[in-house]
């Protein structure tokens, strides 16, 4: 039995204007050098300005250190060292701040079975990504939950 995500698939034929996400703060939560490297080159042409983190702990570092709606949406490699992205997903939602709750948390995993899916969703995220990343799916995600 497939069941289907309880989440919306973001439009991937959407294109983006970086006016239209100048001024949208990112975190993107990658320990892969060139991984973390190629995704800011790209988020980064859309206007979006984007702070990386290095692993799970890292991250949950660095929002509960933020102000509040300081970050519109949260980008998690999945496979970390230190700490993984279900864990660190799961200490960011459990923070004491009304942003939270509604930031976007989107997987970024080479694990792409319908289990990492169910397991992305249960950990608190809101949509998997597999890698490879695929343009127009990354491109489809930032619009949806940037705009």
């Amino acid at each position: 039995v497939t069941r289907r995500p309880a989440y919306e698939k973001p439009e991937e034929k959407e294109t983006l204007k970086p006016r239209e996400l100048a001024g949208k703060r990112v975190l993107l939560v990658e320990d892969n050098e060139l991984n973390r490297e190629i995704a800011v080159e790209i988020i980064g042409s859309t206007g979006v300005s984007i702070d990386t983190a290095v692993n799970g702990l890292d991250a949950v570092n660095i929002v509960s250190q933020s102000t509040e709606g300081f970050y519109q949406m949260i980008l998690m490699d999945i496979q970390m060292p230190v700490m993984d992205g279900y864990e660190a997903t799961r200490q960011i939602r459990s923070l004491k701040r009304a942003d939270i709750r509604n930031i976007p948390i989107v997987a970024m995993t080479a694990n792409a079975f319908s289990e990492d899916v169910t397991n992305a969703i249960k950990a608190g995220m809101n949509y998997h990504l597999a890698k490879p990343i695929d343009l127009a799916a990354l491109m489809g995600v930032l619009n949806k939950y940037l705009q």
